[in-house]
């Protein structure tokens, strides 16, 4: 893969390893094609090809307890334009790479701290997952059916709340770097982050249209033209017929005209006509709904699995899908009509040896 290939060639990321959302934000700065050094503990595994989280960058191994090794990270940090790290609150202080240190070593650099709960606050310093994280901002009790919150995978705090933030805080930080010659430190609390993705439904509750339960809302699952349905062989469609025309035809593709008549928007209706159209898709399996709803503007689309979903010809289509070292992956996203990304390319292992690696960096 070209690293300097994208809409952030020239951009120098230091990314300090952690789990989850931490590589994920390197992965998306090396696919826009900023020249991105991972810093791996001693004797850290080798990243197999399925670990996307871990491509398109080289990789090193520091012990950071090491003073020869903290003194090269110092070096690293003077060359870079962003540095992130996902330690709790303290830790990169204790090891002589806290923000007031680095910033001491480039005033220009931004620093970013992605944790669960942020850096401040009671729960600051105690362990957590995206569940934890998402629970504390009344987002998990709204997803879910009426009986119990459910994890929506770790997209909403992890890599929502934590490492898409992180590469915009990081990226309107650099603008600000780069007109005033400023670094400054970039706090990312999952919870707080999260919570501004929330900003539509807090904002719908204050208006009185937001129900504070489960399934009782119109993007929840609890209106019946926003929902996703079981057909005949077992398989799932979705559907998303919230405007009145298409909400039309919707009644009209399946048959339930005379059935579903009356004001689209009457929650005490919505159980009973969510009951009829259970019983209309049911009678044909996904495929035959496919062949009736695709190509119209019913707002519907089959729910597909892990499987299914690089083989839908939309997909194929948009190359959404890439085979990086043999295993079938997202490709990286947005497009960019003057600096594309290139395909990317399987892991590299992690440089033993690090004087190619930090020659490159000019240290």
């Amino acid at each position: 893969m070209n690293e300097r290939s994208g809409p952030l060639t020239g951009v120098k990321v230091l990314e300090f390893a952690g789990l989850g959302p931490g590589p994920f934000a390197g992965t998306f700065f090396a696919d826009l094609g900023a020249q991105v050094l991972r810093i791996e503990r001693p004797g850290a595994p080798d990243a197999a090809a399925t670990r996307s989280d871990a491509r398109g960058r080289r990789a090193i191994e520091l012990d950071l307890k090491d003073p020869a090794d903290v003194a090269t990270a110092l070096a690293l940090s003077e060359k870079a334009d962003l540095l992130f790290e996902g330690n709790r609150p303290g830790v990169m202080e204790r090891l002589g790479l806290g923000p007031e240190t680095v910033l001491a070593h480039n005033s220009a650099l931004v620093y970013g701290r992605m944790t669960g709960w942020g850096q401040s606050g009671p729960y600051a310093h105690t362990a957590g997952h995206d569940i934890n994280y998402l629970a504390l901002t009344g987002a998990l009790h709204a997803i879910g059916p009426e009986e119990r919150p459910i994890p929506p995978l770790n997209l909403a705090a992890d890599y929502g709340g934590g490492a898409m933030f992180l590469v915009a805080g990081l990226l309107a930080a650099l603008v600000h770097a780069r007109t005033t010659g400023q670094g400054q430190v970039v706090d990312v609390g999952m919870t707080d982050c999260a919570s501004y993705l929330m900003s539509l439904f807090y904002g719908m509750r204050a208006a009185g249209d937001w129900a504070d339960a489960r399934s009782a809302n119109l993007l929840d699952g609890g209106a019946p033209f926003y929902d996703t349905y079981r057909c005949a062989d077992g398989r799932f469609v979705a559907i998303g017929s919230i405007e009145p025309q298409f909400y039309a035809l919707l009644l009209k593709a399946t048959g339930t005209e005379d059935q579903l008549a009356g004001v689209q928007m009457d929650k005490t209706r919505w159980p009973e006509r969510k009951e009829i159209l259970r019983a209309a898709f049911a009678r044909k399996t996904r495929d035959e709904w496919c062949a009736i709803m695709e190509g119209t503007d019913i707002c519907f689309a089959p729910v597909l699995s892990l499987d299914e979903a690089p083989k839908h010809p939309h997909n194929v289509a948009r190359g959404t899908f890439v085979d990086v070292g043999g295993v079938t992956l997202p490709a990286p996203a947005p497009r960019f009509s003057a600096t594309p990304s290139t395909a990317p390319a399987a892991p590299r292992p992690i440089e033993r040896d690090r004087g190619d690696a930090l020659a490159a960096w000019g240290v």
